[in-house]
């Protein structure tokens, strides 16, 4: 799991250097920031410990000293495509078709959604920020 995270954290840095990437939950928050937190583990989705299905949470984290330039700041990474896309980054860590994604740790990854974009406190801090759920497929 945590070799998952990992991968998830250095595959945004490697498409994405202006973030600060982690693959656990940091105790504080260097901005601006992904990393990959809660998991979600389903087991044997297909017989024989064929597959696991593994839903991470990540979070981007932006700062919020003002609230327009940390919005569009947060709206950038957001992105479907382009220069500063957590997405583009995530697209590129499949791998080209037929083979293991983030580099062999799982069979295939997909971004699956954006969700709870607002403000977080981390310590007495806060920030603009979304979720970002990431669906990972692999042996189990």
């Amino acid at each position: 799991m945590g070799a998952v995270r990992k991968g998830l954290a250095d595959a945004v840095r490697d498409r994405t250097p202006s973030l600060n990437c982690f693959g656990y939950v940091p105790d504080s928050v260097p901005e601006p920031c992904f990393y990959a937190g809660e998991v979600d583990i389903t087991f044997d989705r297909t017989f024989g410990r064929g597959l696991d299905e593994i839903e991470v949470t990540c979070r981007l984290l932006v700062s919020r000293a003002d609230d327009r330039s940390g919005q569009a700041a947060l709206d950038r990474y957001l992105a479907g495509s382009g220069p500063h896309s957590v997405k583009a980054a995530l697209v590129a860590a499949r791998g080209a078709p037929g083979e293991p994604a983030l580099g062999g740790l799982c069979d295939d990854l997909h971004l699956m959604r954006v969700q709870a974009y607002r403000m977080y406190e981390v310590g007495q801090v806060l920030y603009y920020g979304a979720e970002l759920v990431v669906r990972v497929i692999g042996r189990g």
